[in-house]
Parts: C-alpha cells; sequence; structure tokens
C-alpha cells in the first residue's frame, strides 16, 4: 500500500475539462463546477471531491504549461504524445485524457491497493 498518492493535472489555462460538453449528460461525476467547463474550475471542484473521499492519502496538483513545461512534463510528452488535460498518478501518465472522478478514483484505488 503506497502511503499517499500524487494526482497531477496537466493542462493549459484556458483548458477544457474534458472533450464532451458540460451539460445535464456529462460523464464526469463532478457536480460543483457543472456548467463552467473549465479545467481550473473542474480541478477545485475534484481536489475538494478527493479530499473529501481520501483525506491525507491524496495529494493534487494543477500543472498549467501555458508559460513553461516542467522537464518531467516535456518528457512523457515527447515519449507518449498524451491528450490535455493529462492526468498523472504518482508520475505515472494515465489515459484518461479528462477529468473524469470515477476514472481518477480507480486510478488511486489501485494505487492505495498495491
Amino acid at each position: 500500500m503506497t502511503g499517499i498518492v500524487q494526482i497531477e493535472v496537466v493542462g493549459l489555462k484556458t483548458s477544457e475539462c474534458s472533450p464532451f460538453p458540460c451539460d445535464e449528460n456529462r460523464t464526469c461525476g463532478l457536480t460543483g463546477c457543472y456548467l463552467k467547463g473549465k479545467l481550473t474550475d473542474a480541478f477545485l471542484e475534484l481536489e475538494r471531491v478527493l479530499q473529501k473521499i481520501y483525506g491525507d492519502k491524496v495529494v493534487l496538483k494543477l500543472t498549467l504549461v501555458d508559460d513553461g513545461v516542467p522537464d518531467h512534463i516535456r518528457t512523457i510528452v515527447e515519449r507518449d504524445h498524451p491528450p490535455i488535460p493529462m492526468v498523472l498518478v504518482n508520475g505515472r501518465i494515465t489515459r484518461i485524457g479528462r477529468i473524469a472522478l470515477d476514472r481518477i478514483k480507480m486510478e488511486i484505488e489501485k494505487e492505495l491497493t498495491e
């Protein structure tokens, strides 16, 4: 079991949270950012929900790459060409490609049970 799971969401200041519309049919599992459709708003809501569920077992970080790309993100982009927003779990790229509560929770659970 891992002590703390670190979730890093990577995107642009103006990124949308998902390629899907933020409407009544949304599949992200979040409600506090409903109708905004922005990565920054969705990140704050995701952080709030995950802290409520997991407490200190999960730490979230939002990395905006508008003004520069950190080396560890550059390496991932050059190697894997992931979609934006990127979701990293303990530094590992996932194929989620959007803010989706259930899918991120599944990745957290995998880390907590290893």
